[in-house]
């Protein structure tokens, strides 16, 4: 009975955070599905580059925030006021966006949705591998599950709601779920800690002091699992990431789907990558990490090859949905495997070190994607993405090998270099 008690909370938080997580996907979601009809109305309906710069400035914002957000969860011991600020930090800018008529205000503002989207990782990502230590890929996996939620209903609703309000309308009534969950997790959440603490009972440290943290920054900056898992997930990322800049454009302009049927498209990416989440947790913590990301992004490479040499096609909707099943599978694991080569003190900073790269990448994928999509059609981003997603599996490659997966991993992760 108090066995069953001691977990509970823990199961809450896992749940809370998954939820929260699906929010902090929710509304980028939404914005690819609205950049088409935002395009049209601002004039950037012939230039796909413009439309790459858009999100180019958020991954730049997002890769300037990351590691400084990863130093402060690393430095301040609760975590549920910064969720709830990476919440409505993220909600608010769409408000502004759909109330503003210019191009440069949605630049500005699509920046700030990139600042406050990467303050969420490195909190509810290190929290969560403090609480499960010997299921972290499984837990990291449900939480990328809620990201995949939000990702998956988000064109959903949103193509639905188009048949009847306008896209301006829609944005002013998106804030609403976002703050209403930020204030859920402060009431909740605000009154717990999150450091290394007692993970059973829901206590810990304050945080750290300065000089214990720059010890550790030292350590991190000569680990070399650090630094190749970073770099090839920035080309994960840049994979990513443009792939959904210019799919919902290829849906709406190359097969001239509608509204609706362009959010039942995504809905597909996002709902067979929400499939295989578990599957490759639960496989990451039993068979090891390498061998689920290195099969995942192959095979992700395949469909996207396919998908660049078929260009429209009545095929487009199964490979859309193999295509979420494997590449939406590859990053968690690389969290858990992040994880299990750092220290746990230093968890919010490499996590932050991950996600900054990831921004890095993701900010050169769509303008680099728009520019060849104006000189050469949509395909051509194709070609680009399966051979980002190729390099990088070659950094899979070099990262050290781990003599044991899951709590074994855990326990040896200070002594790699």
């Amino acid at each position: 009975m108090n066995e069953a008690k001691e977990h509970k909370p823990l199961r809450s938080v896992l749940w809370l955070l998954t939820v929260g997580h699906g929010l902090t996907h929710w509304y980028p979601a939404t914005f690819y599905l609205l950049l088409p009809l935002i395009g049209m109305e601002l004039g950037l309906s012939l230039s796909y580059s413009q439309i790459g710069l858009a999100m180019t400035c958020q991954f730049i914002a997002g890769a300037l925030a990351n590691v400084p957000g990863g130093m402060l969860v690393d430095t301040v011991g609760k975590k549920g006021g910064l969720l709830a600020l990476s919440l409505f930090w993220v909600g608010f800018p769409y408000l502004i966006i759909g109330l503003s008529n210019t191009y440069w205000m949605l630049l500005v503002c699509i920046s700030l949705v990139g600042v406050g989207n990467n303050l969420w990782h490195p909190a509810a990502i290190q929290t969560l591998a403090h609480r499960f230590p010997e299921r972290k890929g499984l837990a990291l996996s449900v939480h990328s599950m809620g990201g995949n939620v939000g990702d998956a209903l988000a064109p959903l609703a949103i193509g639905a709601l188009l048949v009847t309000f306008t896209w301006r309308e829609i944005v002013v009534m998106n804030v609403v779920p976002g703050v209403f969950m930020g204030c859920l997790i402060l009431l909740y959440l605000g009154t717990l800690r999150f450091g290394a603490g007692n993970q059973a009972s829901g206590t810990a440290a304050e945080g750290q002091s300065v000089g214990e943290y720059v010890r550790g920054l030292r350590k991190l900056f000569s680990n070399r699992t650090l630094i190749m898992l970073s770099v090839s997930s920035a080309f994960r990322s840049l994979t990513q990431n443009t792939l959904l800049t210019f799919l919902s454009l290829f849906l709406a302009y190359e097969m001239h789907y509608s509204p609706l049927w362009v959010g039942a498209g995504m809905f597909v990416l996002h709902a067979a990558g929400l499939a295989g989440l578990p599957i490759a947790g639960h496989l990451s913590d039993t068979m090891g990490r390498r061998r689920i990301i290195m099969t995942s992004m192959a095979m992700t490479a395949v469909v996207l090859s396919v998908m660049a040499f078929t260009g429209p096609s009545q095929a487009i909707i199964p490979l859309i949905a193999f295509l979420g099943l494997f590449l939406y599978a590859i990053l968690p694991v690389m969290q858990a495997m992040l994880l299990d080569a750092t220290p746990k003190k230093m968890g919010g900073t490499s996590i932050g070190m991950l996600f900054g790269m990831q921004s890095a990448g993701s900010s050169v994928g769509p303008i680099i994607g728009g520019m060849l999509a104006d000189l050469y059609g949509l395909p051509a981003t194709f070609h680009f993405l399966a051979m980002s997603i190729v390099l990088a599996g070659l950094f899979i490659f070099f990262v050290p090998t781990l003599s044991a997966v899951g709590k074994g991993c855990t326990e040896k992760a200070d002594a790699i270099p």
